[in-house]
């Protein structure tokens, strides 16, 4: 694609020679040359950047900011929000115009009736206060149609994402229920197996792929219109999938596994490829432990530490961990390394390169990976440096619309009309 667009930029500036050659007139005879008019110089990369981050529909498909506004709501929920990576005149800032909530269960609850649904609730909750208390800032968008009419409105759109499918808790009736609370994508399973599929993170593969109710679930979702994402589920529940749904499907906050061997929670080439032969996309992550293999060493490194320190401190909480354990491991092996934007870029290039251009997008992850936000990306205001970023990798306009938001849009679309035309039938 570089090799196309410098071909395309060669030929501009051959072209543009030779129109200026082929029109240019000498001054008459006897007649002052009229001074040539100022020429306007041509935009900086960083103009071109914020131009084109208020001109496009930017769609990021992973915030956590409610789980991080659960315990406590600020009353100015349309103004800065202090310890989070998104709000609104941030979201302005960046052009963010879609702004996927996740509504996030904790894996831990799968075994406690009531209580996933319970939280679930809770989070959509939040989201809907604050567009209740910024009426005049935010909304919550049921379809695309609603992400571009609110982006004219100059409203941020606030689509909800369930993040980890236990709130349905083994009743399809459910999944229809959340549908009309705004669901618009559910995460199969997190950072452990529940009833409908086997998770990355987890040893214990009960299932092996999708359940056989995760299968249900899969056409539940398809017949209302829900978006599946597979972000997070084991290989063999992502392969389930990509078996037995009608529609496209998202991986709403992964990265490339080429960048991070071993890291089962990235997508590999080989399931890259074949989410884009479903007409799905890979919305990349930004998380340092996501992005370069320095960041998950370190990490993967201080989750085996903090292991170890609990079990010989069985009195310690998770909530004392950070305090008492941190430091300790950080003086002996220093802070994370972070990622860089560049960094970052080379998944959004891996993937391109793999399957071409229709099938990338953005899943941030902000507020959801804690401090590890790659420098120069740490909050939703910096999506104006990651479009200079792909204009510098050679991006065309047109390309860099597709990955901040074409791309989603066009597969809640497909997701959309498939519903449409079940309840038509």
């Amino acid at each position: 694609m570089k090799v196309q667009n410098a071909a395309r930029f060669l030929a501009s500036v051959l072209l543009s020679m030779t129109v200026v050659g082929c029109g240019k007139q000498a001054p008459p005879e006897n007649t002052a040359a009229t001074p040539p008019a100022e020429t306007a110089a041509a935009p900086t990369k960083g103009e071109r950047a914020l131009a084109l981050a208020q001109d496009s529909i930017i769609a990021d498909t992973h915030i956590d900011t409610p789980s991080k506004l659960h315990r406590s709501l600020p009353e100015a929920l349309g103004g800065t929000l202090e310890g989070t990576e998104f709000d609104y005149p941030r979201a302005k800032a960046g052009g963010l115009n879609a702004a996927f909530m996740s509504i996030y269960t904790p894996a831990v609850y799968k075994d406690e009736a009531g209580k996933s649904y319970e939280h679930a609730n809770q989070l959509i909750d939040v989201v809907e206060k604050m567009v209740s208390s910024a009426p005049d800032k935010f909304a919550i968008a049921l379809t695309p149609a609603d992400v571009r009419a609110h982006a004219e409105q100059g409203l941020v759109s606030l689509p909800l994402g369930m993040e980890n499918g236990s709130p349905i808790e083994g009743d399809l009736a459910n999944i229809e229920y959340f549908h009309k609370r705004g669901i618009r994508y559910i995460t199969l399973a997190h950072s452990l197996s529940n009833r409908i599929s086997d998770s990355s993170y987890d040893e214990e593969r009960q299932w092996d792929g999708l359940s056989d109710f995760g299968v249900e679930v899969v056409a539940e979702m398809n017949r209302l219109g829900i978006m599946i994402d597979i972000s997070h589920v084991s290989d063999e529940a992502f392969y389930d999938v990509m078996a037995v749904t009608k529609v496209p499907a998202i991986a709403s906050h992964s990265s490339a596994r080429h960048f991070t061997p071993g890291f089962e929670r990235n997508m590999s080439d080989e399931m890259i490829e074949a989410l884009a032969d479903n007409g799905g996309v890979i919305q990349i992550n930004f998380g340092s432990t996501f992005i370069t293999r320095e960041a998950r060493e370190w990490s993967d490194k201080r989750s085996a530490a903090a292991k170890a320190f609990m079990a010989d401190n069985p009195d310690v909480t998770q909530d004392q961990l950070a305090e008492l354990f941190a430091p300790g491991f950080e003086a002996e092996n220093g802070a994370l390394p972070f990622a860089t934007i560049d960094d970052v870029l080379d998944h959004f290039d891996h993937a391109v390169a793999l399957v071409g251009i229709d099938y990338v997008g953005i899943g941030s992850d902000y507020d959801g990976v804690g401090d590890s936000l790659p420098t120069g990306l740490k909050d939703v205001a910096a999506f104006p440096a990651l479009i200079e970023g792909l204009i510098g990798r050679g991006y065309s306009d047109a390309d860099i619309k597709k990955i901040l938001g074409e791309n989603l849009l066009r597969v809640w679309q497909a997701v959309e009309d498939y519903a449409a035309a079940q309840d038509a039938a």
